[in-house]
């Protein structure tokens, strides 16, 4: 196989969607297979769209994402710039070309001289009328008009695009990676514009020049781009490269939850999930939007539910991370249908790898989040506490609130419970238990296990009339790990305090 050269190209037209992600990775995953080269060039040609601090975005996403380039507008390399707002020349002088070679024309018409034609069309009887070869010979462009007339206009600044002339009656045929043959017939194609009349390229004629000059062998992009391709393939005709086309491939979209219809920014607010790898915040009167890492997950676990989303290795693995993702990653193996986003399986993939990391990893993790939720908290019960909890946890953030009770006296008792399991005895029963926790030393778990069981056996209770109050009394909840682990972690001093104010708290709960 030849040097494998494959690029991401985003516009900072807002935040990197996840479905952006996903296409970066497979574009990653496949020159990184193969030792070649993954280039980030930024398309940037519709100013219109363009927003503040994107381009930014996108950089630390791929950075979060441990994707980082070995070609881009910060990495350089032989084929930039890689910004194409900093190639504008490069793209007149083939537009140029096209002009030259009868492959593309001026056009002059304004938008009002374009409805007109498409309301005269469609007064014919046609569908949804166009600008292509049954009407632009009706328009003012050069195919109509003198060269003198051409010169003349745009001599006096007439605002002009240049359109792409597309002849009808062909047949132009790919072989997609993804979905196999794909055939377009020329005659439902439109001449679509090339130059913009501010003077930018459209996508259309950027992407292609900058594939070719660039050496681009793969494009690997959205299922959106596919109608798009038939162009595509005509622009590499028109310039005489189609022996140098890069190969394509067009990816599933990436549903809603429900299955129905693309999964969109907003539906992450809607259903409370993030689409985004990173917070972003565009500023005052300007949505806000929850990312990937801030929500609490670890970047190899969204890499590796993103991979899935589209694609399977085969097997029964599902547990990858990046570097493993390189090894395996064939696009054969990418699906042509649309992939269901399930929040459920990305919470189950991070929890899978939180449980994967070494317990010094998840403390680096860990540590930076600890102030944000805990005052009085220290390295060494962080490093006590992490051993029990992360086979519970499916985010970071879960963690910090489910380990409340290791780091703060501040946390409210499960009152329904309490309710529902203090009973008459229940305080004299506490009492004695709480005489003999006191005689333990050193204060272990298996001594206070001991002690408990103990307790219960002598005393002919079960462990429901005991162990929820007790938990209760530590914890504030039912839920959480081991019961005696946490109270060697909570230490004598800690354990006999909460039992004590439980001992008050409980009967005036229980009312």
């Amino acid at each position: 196989m030849k040097n494998i050269r494959v690029r991401f190209a985003p516009s900072p037209t807002g935040p990197l969607h996840i479905g952006g992600v996903r296409t970066a990775l497979y574009n990653y995953l496949l020159a990184k297979k193969h030792q070649g080269a993954f280039v980030l060039r930024i398309e940037d040609t519709d100013r219109t769209r363009y927003v503040e601090g994107a381009e930014e975005y996108i950089k630390r996403a791929l950075e979060w994402f441990g994707m980082s380039p070995d070609e881009g507008v910060d990495q350089g390399g032989a084929y930039g710039p890689y910004r194409q707002s900093d190639r504008k020349e490069i793209y007149l002088k083939y537009v140029d070309d096209l002009v030259a070679a009868g492959r593309a024309y001026i056009a002059f018409d304004t938008p009002e001289e374009i409805q007109a034609m498409r309301e005269r069309e469609q007064n014919k009887g046609v569908h949804s009328p166009k600008y292509d070869a049954s009407t632009r010979m009706t328009m003012r462009n050069s195919l109509t008009l003198s060269a003198g007339e051409v010169t003349g206009l745009q001599q006096q600044g007439t605002p002009y695009v240049v359109r792409l002339l597309v002849e009808p009656g062909r047949t132009v045929e790919i072989e997609d990676l993804v979905r196999g043959s794909v055939r377009f017939d020329t005659t439902e194609l439109d001449d679509k514009v090339l130059l913009k009349g501010d003077g930018m390229p459209t996508y259309h004629l950027a992407n292609i020049v900058d594939d070719h000059l660039m050496e681009i062998t793969h494009v690997i992009r959205g299922e959106e781009w596919l109608s798009s391709t038939a162009h595509h393939v005509l622009l590499y005709e028109a310039f005489g490269w189609k022996d140098s086309m890069p190969s394509f491939a067009h990816l599933p979209l990436i549903l809603k939850p429900s299955g129905k219809g693309k999964l969109s920014k907003r539906d992450g607010a809607k259903f409370g999930f993030p689409v985004f790898p990173l917070a972003w915040d565009a500023g005052e009167g300007e949505e806000a939007y929850l990312g990937f890492k801030e929500a609490g997950f670890l970047p190899d676990a969204v890499i590796n539910f993103l991979a899935f989303l589209g694609w399977n290795p085969g097997g029964e693995r599902e547990i990858f991370t990046l570097s493993e993702l390189v090894e395996v990653f064939d696009p054969a193996h990418i699906v042509k249908s649309g992939a269901r986003f399930d929040y459920e399986k990305a919470l189950w993939f991070n929890q899978q790898h939180i449980m994967r990391l070494p317990d010094d990893a998840l403390l680096e993790w860990l540590r930076p989040g600890m102030s944000a939720y805990y005052t009085d908290w220290s390295e060494e019960q962080l490093k006590r506490v992490i051993p029990l909890m992360k086979e519970r946890i499916k985010t970071r953030n879960e963690f910090y609130e489910n380990t409340r009770f290791f780091f703060s006296e501040d946390w409210p008792y499960e009152e329904k419970m309490i309710r529902k399991k203090w009973k008459e005895d229940s305080p004299a029963h506490l009492q004695n238990l709480l005489a003999g926790l006191k005689q333990i030393d050193p204060f272990e778990a298996a001594a206070c296990e001991a002690t408990v069981k103990t307790f219960i056996s002598e005393n002919g209770l079960s462990f429901g009339a005991i162990m929820p109050l007790l938990r209760i009394g530590l914890t504030g909840t039912l839920k959480g790990p081991d019961l005696f682990q946490t109270m060697e972690i909570l230490g004598r001093e800690r354990t006999i305090a909460r039992l004590e104010r439980a001992l008050e708290a409980f009967p005036r709960i229980k009312g």
